[in-house]
Formats: C-alpha cells, structure tokens, sequence
C-alpha cells in the first residue's frame, strides 16, 4: 500500500524530519511498506528511486563471485538508501535489501537529484548522511578484521536492537553469520556464551536483548562510534564534535612517527 507524504506529517526518518517543507513538497514523497527481504538495490541494477527509512533496518552488503555476501552497513531511521545516485553512481555498486521488516517513503531518483542541485539543506544533509555511511563501512571493515566475532555479534545485536527500539530481533544464525562474514557455528557459540550470560534471550530464531547495558559492555568500541554518528549526523557541530581516538600512535611499532611539518 502506497500514500504520499503531506506537509503535516511527522517524520522519523532523520533527514527527513530536519528538512523544510517546501523541500518535503518537491520531493514528491510516496509511503511504502517495505516487508522482510524486500530487494532495495542490487549490484548493476539502476537506482531509481531513493529510499528514506521510518522503521526496520536494511542491510548493504558487499557480493562476492562465489555469492557469499558481507554487511558493510546497518540502515535504519536514519538512512536514505539510493543516496549514492546523488553522488553520480547510476547502478547500484551493492546489495541493500530489508533485514528488519518496516516502511518508508520513496522518491523519484531524477526527482532527488533536482532538489540536490538546489544547494539547499536537502543537499547538505545528503553530503552528512553519505559521510556517515562512508564511516561506518570504514569502521565495519576494520572491526571484522580486528575483534573477535564476540564483540562483533555483540556490536550488530545493538545496532539492531536501536532499530527495532528494544523489540524481538527476528534473525537466523546463517543470515547473522553472513552479515558479520563469520561461520553459523561460531554465530552459535557465541550467542549461547551471550544467553549463558544473561544478555540475551535467543530461540528459534529470534533475540531478545534481555541486559542491554551489558551487551554494549561486551561490545566492541565501534558500536559506540557507529551509533552516535547515525543519531548526530544532523547536527550543526557534529564533524566538529565527534570523538577521534587519541591512543593511535602515528608511526608503526619500532618506526619513528610522522613528521607533520615534512607533510605540509
């Protein structure tokens, strides 16, 4: 079922929720359900439309030629799925479909790309949101390389459960295992580590986070990093006032560090 958006709607959809309503108008916006599996984008295809999310949570994932699939991003209220057309991609570079069920308004890609070209808050908040995707791919990468598949399960548990505001995660282990490129069986083991716990509640297929303040202390740290940035992006100051970790040090263990001065 489809409906459009009129001026007077509330909106929680982040980038929605801060625009004008002149802009709301021009977007031409049409609500749309968008059940569990629901294909948003698929690699090649054409992107004509933008999503913006109000609930559920979509996953972007990287395909590869054996077609096994990892999660580069977690979307939810916050997100505009499509966005990257607006940057000048015409065909979708990933997967991006709903793991979470929920709904939404789209938009015409042609539409969105009038509106960008306004150099108006519309095209600001795209510029945020696309640099906060960015950073979460960036930090998704790193924490798969670097923690432990405990702290990563904890990690996407939360990022969920922010998305379904403290409801059941209906999932199976091989779509979670997929999601954090790991096998169903180390899924399994954690998760039972996690229940033996007291932090989560899981049977058949779905999950109960049952200690939330535990969880984020079984957590990585990039759950913390990912979060905040997807509620602030909005902000005025948010580039300004984003945390950056001061413990990295500049040059490699047993290298000298960098030379600012050499580099400016």
């Amino acid at each position: 079922m489809q409906s459009g958006a009129g001026s007077l709607t509330t909106f929680q959809n982040t980038l929605l929720s801060h625009l004008p309503v002149d802009s709301i108008e021009r977007l031409q916006l049409v609500k749309i359900e968008l059940p569990l599996k629901r294909e948003i984008e698929f690699p090649g295809d054409e992107i004509r439309y933008l999503f913006f999310l109000e609930a559920g949570a979509a996953s972007m994932t990287t395909t590869f030629h054996d077609g096994k699939q990892v999660e580069v991003a977690l979307c939810g209220s916050e997100a505009v799925l499509g966005a990257s057309f607006l940057m000048g991609t015409r065909r979708s570079l990933n997967r991006v479909y709903m793991q979470i069920a929920g709904y939404g308004y789209r938009t015409k890609s042609a539409v969105a790309a009038d509106e960008f070209k306004l150099h108006g808050e519309f095209h600001r908040l795209i510029l945020r949101h696309n640099q906060t995707q960015f950073i979460q791919s960036a930090q998704t990468a790193g924490c798969n390389a670097r923690h432990p598949i405990q702290q990563r399960l904890a990690r996407w548990l939360l990022l969920c459960d922010d998305r379904v505001q403290g409801g059941p995660i209906r999932l199976a282990q091989e779509s979670i295992a997929d999601m954090l490129g790991s096998r169903r069986t180390s899924v399994s083991i954690e998760a039972g580590k996690l229940q033996k716990s007291g932090l989560i509640s899981y049977k058949r297929g779905k999950i109960l986070i049952t200690d939330r303040r535990g969880l984020e202390a079984a957590a990585c740290e990039c759950y913390a990093a990912v979060r905040n940035d997807a509620q602030r992006y909005a902000d005025d100051n948010w580039d300004l006032e984003r945390p950056i970790p001061r413990t990295a040090t500049r040059g490699a263990k047993g290298e000298p560090a960098l030379n600012r001065r050499n580099c400016e």
